[in-house]
């Protein structure tokens, strides 16, 4: 029985009639007209990613390796997200760890924790990686690109073997491919494995079932074990902490899988990526000609004109005329110096014979607009601007870049909380938890250190915030007067504004700036921090071409 039929029956009334006579209360549910043949099923969320999502995360993949606009997308997102180095900014709730503020030991802290941790996590050999191919920086990229690509960053911690390394705890990135269902755990409405994903009665995931090799490996056949899926639980049992990590967002409850945000623009990818095939073809036509033909003769006549053996053929009295005609017209001019160009002889046909050059390769108006129109439904489905995607900042003024810039810096500090710094968390966390372990933090050597495992505690000690690409500047005299008005007026601080800029650790900046100016004091130089600090209103008057002239 259907939700219709019901609601029929409940009102003692055929509903069908009159909905055909009045329409629905929502005209995007009315059956006629143009809406008449879409009729999508309802399904669950796991019912409409899960039997596609294969096929999806595959045509995503070769859009990302074989077309340059979406390969360059996706590097934007890793450039704009994560940058050159991805910086620890440790921030201990010490009200939670002490009952009071203590700001002596929270700056103790921070300086020791991000110190330690930035030298084992952005160490060349690579500590944090248990492949032993990235840093965590390397590693932070590699998982945004991923879930640009994909929807879903699927990782695992290691502990890894006592070969000399300083700390064993270690991430393991691992393609989202791998988590599938075993056999015999198909998926269903009633299966208790969705997607490689075991989850309760709530829909929290309590293992996650991995295949020891990719599903499509050549050799998964000849290789021992390559047929075989690991249980690996969410947490430890004993003490809770994380074994695996899966980032995806949530587009409807009771979803498993994450599904990429580009699929929705992958069609209008593939229609841009042959549109471009289209135009260069078209191009190389177009520098090509092709010749026609037109007489009033007879064909066989023309081709005799061409040159064709006519030995065989009668005495044609039109075309004896025509051949003394043109004999006449070569004993004149046949070796002029005006009848050719370039070296090339200007054929001679008989008369009612005209030859026309003709370019195949001529193209509609409409070319440059249509691509435009794709590549802006592509960068909608990248949370990019058009001209970031499209390198096109011709039609682009100060205020317009400054709003393209802002909305995508928004997206991107979104993606930046959902993917990278959870990311970055994860591991920050199990360095964190051996660290403590084995008492490698001076800062926690005192009286009465809260226990890493009680309460919140584990949650204030790893709090903290993580510093990667800065927005960027479009007029930096501008911006940057403007940064020192919001710090000034109390709308800001330096931290956050040394962060938005150049995407620097405040506390580096401020030593920084402060052995340099006991360097000039030393030397005698005058130094540039005695200087006005803020320009004059008239230097930011005008435009920035008007102020650089």
């Amino acid at each position: 029985m259907s939700i219709e039929s019901d609601l029929a029956e409940l009102l003692g009334e055929d509903l069908s009639v009159r909905q055909v006579a009045f329409g629905g209360a929502y005209e995007s549910a009315d059956r006629n007209n143009q809406l008449a043949m879409w009729d999508p099923p309802i399904r669950s969320a796991d019912a409409e990613i899960l039997p596609e999502k294969a096929r999806i995360d595959a045509r995503a993949r070769d859009t990302l390796r074989n077309d340059a606009y979406a390969a360059g997308g996706a590097t934007i997102h890793k450039d704009s997200i994560v940058g050159a180095r991805f910086l620890l900014n440790s921030k201990p709730e010490t009200k939670v760890l002490f009952g009071r503020e203590d700001e002596t030991w929270e700056a103790e802290y921070q300086e020791e924790v991000e110190t330690k941790f930035t030298l084992w996590a952005e160490s060349d050999t690579n500590w944090a990686d248990a492949s032993r191919i990235n840093t965590l920086t390397g590693l932070v990229r590699l998982a945004v690109g991923v879930h640009t690509m994909g929807g879903e960053v699927l990782a695992a911690a290691e502990w890894m073997p006592d070969d000399g390394r300083p700390y064993r705890s270690a991430m393991q990135m691992i393609d989202a491919d791998r988590l599938c269902n075993p056999p015999g755990e198909q998926y269903g409405p009633v299966s208790r494995i969705r997607g490689g994903v075991e989850r309760d009665r709530r829909g929290a995931p309590i293992a996650y079932h991995i295949r020891t090799q990719h599903p499509a490996d050549w050799a998964r056949y000849t290789r021992e074990g390559s047929y075989v899926w690991r249980r690996v639980m969410a947490h430890k049992p004993n003490w809770g902490r994380q074994n695996i990590l899966h980032i995806y967002e949530q587009l409807r409850p009771d979803q498993t899988r994450g599904i990429a945000q580009m699929a929705t623009a992958l069609s209008e990818m593939r229609m841009l990526k042959n549109f471009r095939n289209v135009e260069l073809q078209r191009a190389v036509l177009q520098a090509t000609y092709a010749a026609s033909i037109e007489s009033d003769l007879p064909p066989a006549e023309v081709y005799a004109a061409m040159g064709a053996d006519t030995s065989s053929r009668e005495s044609n009295p039109t075309l004896d005329w025509a051949n003394d005609f043109l004999t006449a017209v070569n004993q004149y001019a046949g070796s002029g110096p005006n009848m050719r160009i370039d070296g090339a002889k200007i054929p001679v046909f008989m008369p009612g014979t005209h030859l026309k050059l003709q370019n195949p390769g001529a193209g509609g108006q409409d070319g440059a607009q249509l691509e435009t129109s794709l590549l802006r439904h592509v960068a909608a489905s990248l949370d990019l601007s058009y001209e970031q995607l499209s390198r096109d900042y011709t039609q682009t003024n100060y205020s317009s870049a400054r709003a393209s810039m802002g909305q995508t810096w928004k997206a991107m500090q979104v993606r930046k909380k959902l993917v990278a710094d959870r990311t970055a968390n994860f591991v920050f966390r199990l360095w964190l938890e051996e660290a403590i372990n084995y008492g490698h933090l001076e800062s926690l050597k005192r009286r009465n250190a809260p226990n890493f495992y009680e309460g919140l505690n584990a949650e204030a000690y790893t709090a903290c915030e993580w510093i990667g690409a800065g927005q960027g500047q479009i007029d930096p005299l501008k911006e940057t007067q403007a940064a020192i008005l919001r710090v000034k007026n109390g709308f800001s601080t330096k931290e956050v504004e040394i962060a938005r800029i150049s995407g620097g650790d405040w506390r580096k900046v401020a030593r920084q700036n402060a052995r340099e100016r006991r360097n000039d004091e030393t030397l005698g130089i005058p130094s540039i921090y005695d200087a006005e600090a803020t320009p004059s209103e008239n230097a930011l008057s005008g435009t920035p071409q008007e102020r650089e002239s």
